[in-house]
């Protein structure tokens, strides 16, 4: 599908009824299903040519009796669990990268399905234990390589989103979406009475052949364009500007009301024992590995002015609940700010010498892993801020309303913010914007591999120069 927008005027600017080709889109389903055909059929391919390779460098025989069983099984078995997660959706036919990886969980998950049906029935003497690892390693190394082709394909049959999509206006905020058909409705005589046939014919008219329509009109008109597009057989979505501004998750209806819903909750049982696990794991793991490390530091920091080891200062964590943080103390006892209000400066002079090592290379953070072996805080997650942390001359909360949000899990040792490199003295208020933005981008949703692809990362900037 080509990109094509219908310019829409103000109704008071614009003819009366203009003309337009009716329907505005051509259909599009067909050219989907013939995209999902030719993934199904490519990734088929890609996996008997694997495993007939796999057969010619372990048998020398491409068509080898073993293989060609173990090929023409795993197939159906693969295009089973592609087809359940998401491998030929339009998302995944548009993005490589997401295409690729529910393609190679789909292949890994079937040749396990393989092996453990060989040993259930009784069977593995019919099946080479090399042919499946070789086979299965060259099927997710061919699937890999050909799908950035096959979304070019995708993109070229069904356009950059797979979908036609209207936006209607009728009176209300206007929409830029990319890639979608533009119209004002009153412009063009697009009236939602659901007591007149005629006008819901003319409606139906414009909406044919489209996947998604949104429709932005005035408040007092929602009802009625709300009844009409749950008649038009198409995804219908009615623009409210509270949802913008209440941060919307979802909604439902339990009980005889309606209600917005705007807050998940914590993380699900699962989540949460994973999260956790990877928590005390680690955690407990760099503790022992690092102690000479927190020892020398420690002894260092005692030497230098005799004062205490560790600077203990409160903190807002999950739930805007307070706890204590543990850091190794970095400035001076005197010069000690305990409510954070003044973040420390390059060339700081309240910064001893044992301090300024630590700081920049992130060793003063290390205690923090007490807190998280006391499940204060976790390895990654928003970086906990003083009470009194300022952003120009403002507190951090009176800066932007949505700061609370952040504290919707637990606090991080590392964070999306920090990996980014979005660290040092908030001197002005747009010094928080991004550190802020990358906080309630990780809270939108947790995975454990986004946590351990952050840890990762972190190795690379544990030494910053903002770190001072």
């Amino acid at each position: 599908m080509v990109a094509s927008q219908i310019a829409a005027t103000r109704p008071e600017a614009a003819p009366a009824t203009p003309s337009l080709g009716l329907p505005l889109a051509p259909p599009i389903e067909r050219r989907r299903l013939q995209v999902y055909i030719v993934l199904l059929l490519v990734d088929a391919a890609a996996v008997l040519a694997a495993f007939s390779l796999a057969g010619y460098l372990y048998f020398g025989d491409a068509l080898h009796a073993q293989v060609m069983l173990e090929a023409q099984l795993i197939v159906p078995i693969y295009w089973t669990v592609a087809m359940s997660n998401g491998a030929y959706g339009a998302e995944a036919a548009l993005n490589a990268r997401k295409g690729a990886a529910r393609a190679v969980l789909a292949i890994l998950l079937a040749a396990a399905t393989i092996v453990f049906l060989a040993f259930f029935l009784r069977a593995s003497q019919n099946f080479s234990r090399a042919i499946s690892a070789l086979g299965t390693l060259l099927s997710v190394g061919a699937i890999v390589a050909l799908r950035d082709n096959l979304t070019r394909f995708a993109a070229w049959r069904c356009g950059p989103t797979a979908m036609n999509q209207l936006v209607l206006l009728d009176g209300g905020h206007p929409l830029d979406l990319p890639n979608s058909y533009q119209i004002d409705a009153r412009q063009h005589g697009l009236e939602p009475d659901v007591n007149d046939p005629h006008a819901l014919n003319r409606i139906g008219l414009f909406l044919r052949n489209m996947d998604r329509v949104i429709v932005s009109c005035t408040p007092e008109r929602r009802a009625a364009w709300s009844l009409v597009l749950k008649g038009a057989n198409v995804q219908g979505e009615i623009v409210d500007d509270q949802v913008s501004e209440l941060g919307v998750l979802g909604a439902r209806r339990s009980g005889g009301y309606g209600a917005l819903v705007i807050a998940t909750g914590p993380l699900g049982l699962r989540n949460r024992i994973l999260k956790r696990g990877l928590d005390v794991g680690l955690a407990s793991a760099v503790l022992v590995l690092l102690s000479p490390l927190l020892l020398l530091t420690a002894i260092g920091i005692k030497l230098e002015d005799r004062g205490p080891i560790l600077f203990v200062q409160r903190r807002v964590g999950r739930g805007n609940r307070f706890f204590s943080i543990y850091k190794f103390r970095s400035m001076s006892v005197d010069q000690t700010d305990s409510h954070g209000t003044a973040s420390a400066q390059r060339s700081d002079r309240r910064v001893t010498r044992m301090g300024r090592l630590i700081r920049s290379s992130s060793i003063d953070e290390l205690p923090q892993l007490v807190n998280v072996l006391k499940g204060e805080m976790s390895l990654v997650g928003p970086r906990p801020h003083a009470l009194g942390s300022l952003a120009g001359d403002k507190l951090f909360w009176e800066v932007d309303a949505r700061y609370g949000m952040r504290h919707s899990l637990k606090p991080g040792l590392t964070g999306l913010a920090q990996v980014r490199g979005l660290r040092g003295a908030t001197t002005h208020e747009n010094d928080l914007a991004g550190r802020l933005q990358a906080d309630l981008e990780y809270l939108e949703g947790w995975t454990i591999w986004r946590d351990l692809a952050i840890l990762a990362r972190t190795l690379g900037v544990i030494s910053h120069h903002n770190a001072f």
